[in-house]
């Protein structure tokens, strides 16, 4: 009862909050309203460093996207609201399987929110019950409507008091926010786990069981496990002599080539993209070559110290590009795009140091994706609670550099100071009237509609 009566409160606070309304602050008092129901309904789960964290991010994160209300908010609100959700309900299983069964719930509640044997209570109505709902509700209810039909026809004042007036309710809205708060309410609070998820639960942990400690099992059926072994010491040698050309090569053509300023933007664009692929295969060797028994191997030593080797040219090609990244920040200024760059990077410089500490410590594949999953997570509340277009405008104005007035009214959240550096330019008060129109309506919208930054701008 206790879960039918959420997800029912759940699906009226939703159809209140966005009936005439926009998506804006509404969305951040309904994500705070679900963490409030777990934190009364469950704090005596709430016991671990974990689950404060996430309870501390969910709300972090719902001021955040009550503040901007754009998409990295918005993900990173749902994702610590989904989070917590499920560290709470689920806390023994991993945090991996949140996002398939994300998709699967997706799909299963259209199907399981008619099961409706599942989440409502079963009640006996016995002939108490009966008696009392016939004779203090059903009869009085029949004798109430006669008489107002009676005194209807007998006087029109009487009848115009229930006839002359009407509901202005758009019906069609409300049925169909009624119906998508319940759907979400039933996905988020009656979500469906199957089996298979807490049988294939222990593929996710960070240590092997003893079983693979003791047994070395080789990957491939027509090699025994000394082959194998010699042949992953000869890929990862080769690999490393090929990356250590790669990298001469590389940082030969970014820091002494001279390479004119029209092609600066394209040359690095490659080479990064060049460094992304190099890096995600790279990682996926090691995970290819340390799945298993080898992480025991007594005989892998040569093994391991090739993989560290090829750990660590991988780290120095990451840093060469992050200071051709930022070489090219320094001619050309901030973009969106380079801090992404820079963003992609550290996360592949963590990747790495993860990559090392699970051939150090021998830890699973899953070990990697446990951690990256988290250090992802810090990334999108980082993107959500810092204001990267003013950063990006105060950034370029400081050094000159990527000033142009197309770009700058591109970059969100930076008015002021955009019109600071633009004061009294008739240019800039055309080109810029469409972005303050913009700005206009944001703070003419009705409050549940509105992002709460609009309200502090001055323009």
């Amino acid at each position: 009862m206790k879960k039918l009566s959420i997800i029912l409160g759940s699906s009226l606070l939703f159809t209140l909050l966005f009936y005439n309304e926009d998506l804006g602050l509404n969305w951040a008092i309904f994500g705070l309203f679900q963490i409030g129901l777990i934190f009364y309904f469950f704090k005596e789960k709430l016991v671990t460093r974990l689950h404060l964290v996430l309870v501390v991010t969910s709300i972090l994160s719902c001021f955040a996207f009550a503040w901007y209300g754009d998409f990295p908010s918005f993900l990173a609100m749902a994702l610590s609201v989904v989070f917590l959700q499920f560290k709470t309900q689920e806390p023994n299983l991993k945090l991996l399987q949140v996002f398939p069964l994300v998709i699967v719930n997706g799909l299963a509640s259209l199907g399981r929110i008619l099961m409706f044997s599942q989440y409502i209570p079963k009640r006996k109505v016995n002939s108490s019950f009966a008696k009392q709902l016939i004779a203090y509700f059903i009869i009085p209810a029949v004798f109430l409507g006669l008489f107002l039909m009676v005194y209807s026809f007998g006087s029109n004042h009487f009848s115009a008091m229930f006839t002359d007036y009407y509901l202005d309710i758009d019906a069609w809205q409300a049925f169909v926010l009624t119906a998508l708060g319940f759907y979400i309410s039933f996905t988020f609070w009656n979500y469906w786990i199957p089996e298979i998820c807490y049988q294939k639960n222990e593929l996710l942990a960070n240590d092997f069981n003893e079983e693979v400690k003791t047994e070395n099992k080789n990957s491939f059926s027509f090699l025994d496990i000394d082959f194998e072994r010699k042949s992953g010491e000869i890929t990862l040698f080769l690999l490393n002599a090929l990356l250590i050309v790669f990298i001469v090569t590389y940082n030969y053509e970014q820091f002494f080539e001279i390479v004119e300023k029209s092609k600066l933007s394209s040359d690095t664009h490659e080479r990064v993209r060049a460094v992304i692929f190099s890096i995600i295969m790279a990682i996926g060797v090691i995970l290819f070559y340390f799945k298993g028994g080898f992480n025991f191997d007594e005989k892998a030593h040569n093994l391991k110290k090739m993989a560290k080797i090829w750990i660590v040219l991988n780290g120095i090609l990451i840093l060469s590009t992050i200071i051709k990244n930022s070489e090219y920040v320094l001619y050309f200024g901030l973009t969106y795009k380079r801090l992404g760059v820079y963003a992609f990077l550290i996360l592949a410089i963590i990747g790495l140091l993860i990559s090392f500490i699970k051939i150090n410590r021998q830890k699973t594949n899953a070990f990697l994706f446990n951690r990256m999953l988290w250090y992802f997570y810090g990334t999108i509340l980082l993107c959500s609670f810092v204001n990267w277009g003013n950063l990006i405008t105060r950034y370029n104005i400081v050094v000159n550099k990527g000033v142009e007035p197309d770009f700058l009214k591109s970059l969100n959240y930076n008015e002021e100071y955009r019109q600071q550096y633009f004061p009294d330019s008739s240019i800039d008060s055309i080109q810029f009237f469409d972005k303050n129109r913009d700005i206009n309506y944001e703070k003419n919208k009705s409050f549940l509609s509105k992002a709460l930054y609009y309200e502090f701008v001055n323009i």
